[in-house]
């Protein structure tokens, strides 16, 4: 069985019927696929690590050389060596070419890894710096709004102090001319008293 990722995140168990929870069995069993799989796969990662550090170190020709020798046995000939020498490029250009391939697909990788990482840096600059604008924006406007609402109070309140002044200077105004409007009635009227009151008298 090839199991996958999408195996163990698919696998659904089956549902006992006297007590909660899965049958025991069955997810141990499927436990035990997961592990010869994973070991498996740790297996060929090393066997394909110990061979890409034999390739890269050089002793790879070195192990293939043994496979030519039965022609060296035979009579020696002029043209015998040439298969050998030809072969033999053969045999280390795969791992060559293989430990190039494995090199330009990690580079290749490692380079779209770096423009990712350094888009999503940019797109979270570029939002930050418009969530910024945007704050700085709406606060500006709030400020505006702010400063209109208290110069118009203020200007409302100006506007009622002076109407508070003017009345305040026609009302004294006003009682300065009834107050003095009823002194000279009084003054009249105790002239016209102390007249009346002499000509009683001479009388």
């Amino acid at each position: 069985m090839a199991l996958t990722p999408e195996d163990v995140v698919t696998k659904q168990f089956q549902h006992v019927r006297f007590k909660e929870g899965f049958d025991p069995d069955e997810v141990d069993d499927f436990l035990d696929e997961i592990v010869v799989e994973w070991r498996k796969t740790i297996a060929e990662n090393e066997e394909l690590k110990a061979k890409l550090a034999a390739y890269e170190s050089g002793s790879a020709p070195a192990e293939a050389a043994p496979a030519p020798a039965p022609v060296a046995e035979e009579p020696v000939v002029e043209a015998a060596p040439e298969p050998v020498v030809a072969e033999a490029p053969a045999a280390d250009a795969a791992p060559a070419a293989a430990s190039a391939g494995i090199i330009e697909l990690a580079q290749r990788l490692h380079d779209e890894h770096v423009a990712e990482g350094q888009a999503q840096k940019d797109k979270l600059i570029s939002e930050a710096q418009a969530q910024a604008a945007a704050i700085v924006a709406e606060a500006e406007a709030k400020g505006r709004d702010e400063l209109s609402r208290l110069e118009s109070e203020r200007a409302t309140l100006e506007s009622r102090i002076s109407e508070l002044r003017t009345f305040e200077r026609d009302y004294r105004t006003q009682l300065r001319g009834f107050i003095e409007e009823k002194l000279r009635d009084l003054d009249v009227t105790g002239t016209s008293s102390g007249a009346s009151a002499v000509s009683s008298a001479g009388l």
